[in-house]
């Protein structure tokens, strides 16, 4: 269904929503009884900071902040103190509500209108410098959440389960509001993933997919549909799990700043790496950024964006473009990521090179089971290409380099080849390229 367009928390209001975590459950009357209470708390208020460590708290804290026609900035519980404090300071936030300020019940007042006012302020997660808080306002999330359920086909008889950060857009917006608008039931199973019994749909980042056991993976085959995000998913386990699961991933393109921007439809055929077309409404472009003929920086442009930075200028050019910072290209199922602007587009001996590419290409010798590719500053090249890979089993450089040859143009190649245990990532999932080498870190802009 797509939800009436006048108030963003749709189910909620209509007494339709439901929300389980461990043993505990919240639904109908009760759940938006919990979220008035919330409301009648922060009435007035205009930024309110959310400081629970408990899920259902934070998911009715939201809730009823938003209710309350204020805008809500979840603080990771996880979140270093010095981070904390430098949210609270840049957002100034007018009540900071913790689990003991949600007890009382009360109706939910009539606001919770569709404009454009923020119904959220998500801080970044400061790899490019101090986290940014990102206004989302409640137009940009109803519009987005309706055009992912018409592409899904998503509605008040799916059961969504996922176990994600309530701080992110993938397990606040996707998985809390969307079940507050749409009338799914929310089954939240944190910290990890794990088969529920009746659900349809699951989201998770890779790390959570990767820690699913055979046994595990095979008690999903009743759902739906698999979502994946925050991080490219490896080639290796999107086959283990479509062969265990009978399932075949679904990876989305989003970002903070732009929620969903492109997804696979419900009954396409789904492919490693790939991210479908534009959901409708939203326009993607990709634009000249020196690399081969079909490949670009992703722009985005439509009512999904954000409404800018917290206490900065506008981030939209003037016709109303963002760009996104990421390298793609499109292929026959949709868009394909090829890295980021920052630390993935390398310029080598005069030519310039996507890192993504590269690794795709080593991903795809059999003993690849992950691959990280980077520019090293180096004074005969300008940067030099340098490999990290995890094997499976013991292959040389000169292997490598013979798997790639036919592949790749020889400027492409990788000059060193380095052989780790693991990759260093995120708490989503990410690489984190400057942790693999110090001279990556020096030479990037965003770290001086």
């Amino acid at each position: 269904m797509t939800a009436p367009p006048h108030r963003l928390l749709t189910a909620l209001h209509e007494g339709a929503a439901e929300l389980n975590a461990g043993d505990r459950r919240l639904a109908g009357d009760d759940l938006s009884g919990a979220a008035g209470g919330v409301a009648a708390r922060v009435k007035g208020a205009r930024l309110v900071a959310v400081a629970t460590d408990d899920p259902l708290s934070t998911l009715v804290a939201v809730a009823g902040v938003i209710a309350a026609g204020a805008a809500a900035v979840p603080l990771p519980p996880s979140a270093a103190p010095a981070e904390r404090v430098h949210v609270l300071q840049d957002c100034k936030p007018d009540i900071v509500l913790s689990a003991a300020d949600l007890s009382a019940r009360s109706p939910l007042p009539g606001a919770d209108l569709i404009d454009e006012a923020p119904a959220l302020v998500l801080y970044t997660s400061g790899a490019t410098g101090k986290p940014k808080g990102v206004m989302l306002s409640r137009r940009a999330i109803a519009f987005d959440l309706d055009a992912l359920a018409q592409a899904w086909s998503w509605d008040a008889d799916d059961v969504l389960a996922h176990g994600l950060p309530l701080s992110h857009v993938h397990g606040l917006v996707f998985g809390g509001i969307g079940p507050l608008r749409l009338g799914s039931p929310l089954v939240y199973t944190p910290p990890a993933l794990r088969p529920v019994a009746g659900a349809t749909m699951y989201f998770a980042v890779p790390a959570m997919w990767a820690a699913l056991a055979p046994a595990e993976l095979d008690g999903l085959k009743g759902a739906r549909m698999l979502v994946s995000g925050a991080a490219p998913l490896q080639r290796a386990l999107f086959d283990r799990i479509a062969a265990c699961s009978g399932h075949r991933v679904i990876d989305r393109y989003a970002m903070t700043e732009t929620l969903v921007n492109t997804a696979p439809r419900t009954g396409e055929e789904c492919l490693h790496g790939q991210l479908g077309s534009p959901l409708p409404g939203i326009e993607v472009r990709l634009c000249d950024a020196g690399l081969e003929e079909g490949a670009g920086e992703v722009h985005v442009r439509g009512p999904n964006l954000f409404s800018g930075y917290l206490g900065q200028e506008p981030s939209l050019d003037s016709q109303g473009w963002f760009a996104t910072g990421d390298l793609g290209r499109w292929d026959s199922g949709g868009l394909r990521l090829i890295g980021r602007r920052s630390t993935d587009l390398i310029k080598t001996a005069g030519y310039r090179v996507g890192a993504g590419e590269v690794e795709e290409t080593l991903l795809s010798h059999p003993a690849v089971l992950e691959a990280a590719v980077a520019g090293i500053p180096d004074d005969l090249f300008g940067e030099r290409i340098t490999a990290w890979v995890v094997l499976s089993e013991p292959v040389t450089e000169a292997d490598l380099l013979e798997h790639i040859a036919p592949l790749l143009l020889p400027y492409k190649h990788p000059q060193d080849i380095h052989v780790v245990d693991a990759l260093p990532r995120s708490s989503l999932g990410k690489i984190q390229k400057k942790q693999l080498h110090p001279k990556i870190a020096r030479s990037s802009p965003a770290s001086q």
